[in-house]
C-alpha cells in the first residue's frame, strides 16, 4: 500500500513538474517566435534596400509596414519590433511623397520614440540613426516636424554609442554637409569609410559605404 501510495506521488510530482516545466517554456517560445519575424522582416528590408534601385520598392516596403505595424500590435511592449517598423516606415516614407511620405515619417517617429523608451540604447544606437535622419529630412512646421537641432542631438547620441558605425557617421555627414558644415561633413564621410559593418546588416552598410566614398570625395 505505502509502495503504491509512493509511486503515485512520484508520478504526481512528475507530471506537476513536466507541467511546470511545459508553461515555463511558453514565453520563451513567443519570444522566439516574435524574434524571428524580426530577423526575417530585416532580412526582407535588407534584400529591398541593395537589391532595388530607389523608385522601385514602394511595393515591398508597403507590405513590410504591413508586417511590422501588426507584429508590434502583438507586442507592443517590446523595443526590437518598434525599431524595425521605424526604420521600414523611414524606407517607406523616402519612396512616396506629399503627405504619403509624411505620413510614413510620422508613424517612423513616432514608433522610434517609443521603442527608445523602452530600450535607451535603441537597439545599439539605431533608431537614434534613423530618428536624425527624419528630422534632417522632414519638413519643418507647422508642414512638419523637422528640426535640425533635434536631427543633430539625435545624431551625437547614436555616435556615443557606436562611433565607429558606417550609418551614423555618413547620415550625419550628409547632414553636415546640408549645413555648410564641410570640414566636419569630411571628416565624418571618412570615418564612415573607414568603419565597421554590422555582421547582421553587412549589405546595408556596406552599400552605404559606397555611397560615403563617393561624398567623401565630392567634399
Amino acid at each position: 500500500m505505502f509502495r503504491r501510495r509512493l509511486l503515485s506521488t512520484a508520478k504526481g510530482l512528475s507530471l506537476s513538474l513536466g507541467l511546470s516545466l511545459g508553461l515555463a517554456a511558453l514565453p520563451l517560445a513567443a519570444a522566439h517566435a516574435w524574434e524571428n519575424r524580426v530577423e526575417g522582416m530585416k532580412n526582407q528590408w535588407e534584400r529591398l534596400i541593395t537589391e532595388q534601385a530607389e523608385g522601385q520598392r514602394s511595393g515591398g516596403l508597403r507590405s513590410l509596414a504591413g508586417q511590422a505595424e501588426r507584429l508590434v500590435a502583438e507586442h507592443p511592449d517590446q523595443a526590437m519590433p518598434l525599431v524595425w517598423q521605424g526604420i521600414i516606415e523611414a524606407s517607406y516614407a523616402r519612396e512616396r511623397s506629399g503627405l504619403g511620405a509624411l505620413s510614413s515619417a510620422r508613424s517612423a517617429r513616432d514608433a522610434l520614440e517609443r521603442a527608445i523608451e523602452l530600450d535607451p540604447d535603441g537597439a545599439n544606437g539605431s533608431a537614434y540613426v534613423t530618428l536624425g535622419a527624419l528630422y534632417d529630412r522632414a519638413p519643418g512646421r507647422p508642414v512638419g516636424f523637422g528640426n535640425s537641432d533635434t536631427a543633430e542631438r539625435m545624431f551625437q547620441r547614436a555616435l556615443s554609442i557606436r562611433p565607429d558605425g558606417i550609418d551614423v557617421n555618413f547620415y550625419y555627414a550628409a547632414f553636415l554637409e546640408d549645413e555648410g558644415r564641410i570640414d566636419e561633413a569630411r571628416e565624418h564621410a571618412r570615418r564612415a569609410v573607414e568603419g565597421e559593418a554590422r555582421p547582421d546588416r553587412e549589405a546595408s552598410d556596406e552599400a552605404l559605404r559606397e555611397e560615403a566614398r563617393e561624398l567623401f570625395e565630392r567634399l
